[in-house]
């Protein structure tokens, strides 16, 4: 199946710097996982937020991105992830980000906008936030197993709150929700 059979018209338009490919996802409804290889700057942002906006308009508002093919994403193409959680929020959508690379994670923490995103360590943990439709509580958040943003040690949290990483020593938190972030 290609991606024009998912998103009608999805591929009219190409661009070299960032691949996309689509899967759909069966249960919940409206959920899409998009395949991201590349990267995303001032130059090619417009062509991501055209070709998303594509499968936002064909019924998808709840987007997996998968980000580790992702190797660099400037302030402009995290300005898009924000266009996307603006159009999808009013269909009840939502967006969660996979396997985010540490260099990609750091521009979402410098900027601030990593504690609007939902950050989930792999698919079945984001199709389950969907299935949900809500957080949950940290009762069924915790324990959580995770890798640690800087030097991807898998670290494993009991309940929400600060520590440090045991391989790298970088001080992280973790919220209710189960999101990580540094500092």
């Amino acid at each position: 199946m290609n991606n024009n059979d998912i998103v009608p018209g999805f591929d009219e338009e190409k661009d070299d710097s960032l691949k996309i490919r689509l899967q759909r996802v069966d249960s919940p409804e409206g959920c899409l996982v998009l395949f991201l290889t590349g990267y995303i700057d001032t130059y090619n942002s417009n062509f991501f937020q055209k070709r998303v906006s594509k499968a936002i308009e064909s019924g998808y508002s709840k987007l997996i991105f998968n980000c580790a093919g992702l190797n660099y994403v400037s302030s402009t193409g995290i300005g898009s992830f924000t266009a996307f959680l603006k159009a999808v929020k009013p269909r009840g959508g939502d967006l969660v980000l996979l396997e985010i690379q540490p260099k990609v994670y750091e521009v979402f923490q410098l900027l601030g906008f990593s504690q609007f995103f939902n950050i989930k360590d792999n698919l079945n943990d984001a199709v389950d936030f969907f299935r949900a439709g809500t957080q949950g509580n940290p009762a069924e958040i915790f324990p959580k197993i995770f890798q640690c943003p800087i030097c991807s040690k898998k670290l494993k949290a009991t309940k929400p709150g600060r520590f440090r990483c045991s391989e790298c020593k970088t001080i992280l938190a973790i919220d209710n929700s189960g999101q990580v972030f540094l500092g």
